[in-house]
């Protein structure tokens, strides 16, 4: 089928299509994560982004496509979160930029669209790094320059674009030494990779499928137990969940007294689309594994049973689930991930607000005792978008502030709020919440606030900060072996030791991080933490240097039983 023109009605299809893959494929996409954490977030930063493009698009009353663009970088640029989403909705909104003007898009349009939203990409990155989404965006677009002075035809110029795509993915362990080492591709590009796929399905009316798309059988497990889809649903009102039966089968394929078909992984897909969203459809020779958010948890059970044996069946009612998130928010008043948590007394407001990014009451708690104004809840596995910044900057009340992303995959959406403000806002670099604490220290309010920016960044070298967590995956990192199950003690952003014992991890890390000059050992405790293992910690640290001082606080926060930090 030959396609001359892009109408608002096919741009339309694209972004929600787009946006719908990139939901679809979120978990997979977080599992190409370097670090084997359980807190990979691309896909769900991606996903989320796009997701508030699409919103903003339907909402748009245009039949212009140039509007409609304008509409989709918009709210990118507002619901942007971590790196990744930041990075796609500068994509997007060069892309809109080079449509200026055009109300309906030929393939040249197309390509010189796409192009300025390499282009603009680029320059967003202070120093942009070759095997990641840049390289795959620029690639891509390169060929479709080329494509298009051999046809019009924007079906064949996309699929062009597409291919193009994913063969740059396909480089990008050549490119990043710490991409093949792992044995995974560049997640962001997998993410633009599923975006350009879903446009060219829209063109064309074809379902294609990606090599390699299909993860093993233990990822698919790692899948279906992700806590992203009840996370994301911890901020909808109950009555407005469209689907709300979040259901989980495993198939036997072709056992069973009821099968009557053979397994055909596009059909089998097929209809499940039809019975609801959040799908995810993963198999091998011997068993398909299904997640799906339906209104007809019957009809999905019934539909594995044509193809064989229902070996696992697991139902949960998302309505249910949130009207009881909401009751103990009420009762027990944590902080949702895009809350604004005040330290101001009711209806004053601050010269200068002091906004902190964080996970766990305790770990709030601490920030403000430290002269934090305003705490947005969220960090790793839940990054803030733009919005969820400037809402609390704008919340505030102040005349300018100071913000603390505490994640370095916060910089950038960060970074973008301070465009979208009315007062001054200066970001203070800090990657873990030991450096945003150290940070504090500096804060002098008699300053100027270009003065306690840089006084505060100062600060952030004279803290090491270290995170024990747990391992997802087997893998090997920087020459450390590392297996599935085993606790890893990560050191400013690289992994330092692993042990199968979550003490003897944190003992050793903290051994990696003392020197001569060490004085002061910090220790919050995590969810998963508890106080006889950090006293047990707190003694062997004696043993090595009995002069230390050594705190222990109550965190809360997830992920990272222990974070640890030396001064």
């Amino acid at each position: 089928m030959t396609v001359t023109k892009i109408t608002n009605l096919e741009f339309g299809k694209m972004i929600q299509a787009a946006s719908a893959c990139l939901e679809q494929n979120a978990e997979f996409i977080n599992s190409l994560n370097v670090f084997p954490v359980p807190d990979g977030d691309t896909g769900t930063n991606m996903s989320m982004s796009l997701a508030s493009g699409a919103k903003y698009e339907r909402e748009e009353s245009s039949t212009r496509v140039d509007d409609l663009a304008a509409a989709v970088a918009k709210g990118l640029l507002m619901g942007a979160r971590g790196n990744s989403g930041v990075i796609l909705s500068q994509i997007f909104r060069g892309f809109s930029k080079g449509m200026e003007g055009k109300a309906e898009l030929t393939a040249q349009d197309f390509v010189d669209a796409y192009a300025n939203g390499a282009k603009t990409a680029y320059k967003a990155v202070m120093k942009p790094t070759e095997g990641t989404i840049l390289t795959v965006v620029r690639e891509s677009a390169a060929a479709g320059n080329k494509k298009v002075t051999e046809t019009d035809d924007l079906t064949d110029v996309i699929e062009t674009i597409f291919l193009a795509a994913d063969e740059a993915l396909k480089t990008t362990p050549d490119l990043l030494p710490v991409l093949k080492e792992v044995g995974v591709v560049d997640s962001g590009g997998q993410g633009l990779v599923f975006v350009l796929k879903a446009f060219y399905e829209v063109l064309s009316g074809k379902t294609i499928e990606i090599e390699n798309y299909q993860p093993d059988n233990a990822q698919m497990d790692e899948m279906l137990n992700a806590e992203h889809h009840r996370s994301a649903q911890g901020q909808l009102d109950p009555d407005k969940i469209v689907y709300g039966y979040c259901t989980e089968i495993m198939v036997r394929i072709g056992r069973g007294l009821q099968v009557d078909q053979e397994f055909d992984y596009d059909k089998f897909y097929e209809k499940l689309s039809g019975l609801g969203d959040s799908l995810l459809v993963i198999n091998d020779d011997e068993v398909v594994k299904v997640h799906i958010h339906t209104e007809h948890p019957g009809e999905v059970l019934a539909w594995g049973q044509e193809f064989g044996d229902l070996q696992k069946v697991k139902v949960d009612n998302m309505r249910w689930q949130q009207e009881e998130i909401m009751e103990s928010d009420e009762q027990e008043a944590p902080v949702p991930s895009s809350a604004i948590n005040n330290n101001q007394p009711a209806g004053k407001s601050v010269e200068t607000a002091i906004i902190s990014i964080s996970s766990g009451d305790g770990v709030a708690t601490l920030f403000k005792s430290l002269g934090v104004t305003h705490v947005i809840n969220g960090g790793q596995t839940m990054n803030p978008s733009t919005q969820d910044i400037v809402d609390a900057i704008n919340a505030s009340g102040a005349k300018k502030a100071i913000v603390l992303p505490n994640n370095g995959n916060i910089f950038m959406a960060a970074e973008q709020s301070v465009d979208v403000v009315d007062i001054p806002v200066k970001i203070v670099h800090s990657k873990t919440i030991a450096q945003g604490m150290a940070s504090l220290l500096e804060y002098n309010q008699e300053a100027s606030l270009e003065d306690n920016q840089v006084a505060m960044e100062s600060a952030l070298s004279t803290v090491k900060s270290g995170e024990v967590t747990i391992s997802i995956r087997d893998t090997t990192i920087d020459g450390i072996e590392i297996k599935k199950d085993n606790f890893i003690g990560i050191v400013d952003g690289k992994i330092a030791v692993t042990n199968a014992e979550i003490k003897q991890t944190a003992i050793d890390m903290v051994k990696s991080m003392l020197d001569e000059d060490s004085e002061i050992v910090t220790i919050i405790m995590g969810t998963d933490g508890n106080q006889t293992d950090a006293q047990t910690i707190e003694n062997a640290l004696y043993e090595i240097d009995d002069e230390l001082e050594i705190e222990i606080h109550q965190g809360g926060q997830p992920v990272y039983p222990y974070l640890i930090s030396v001064e």
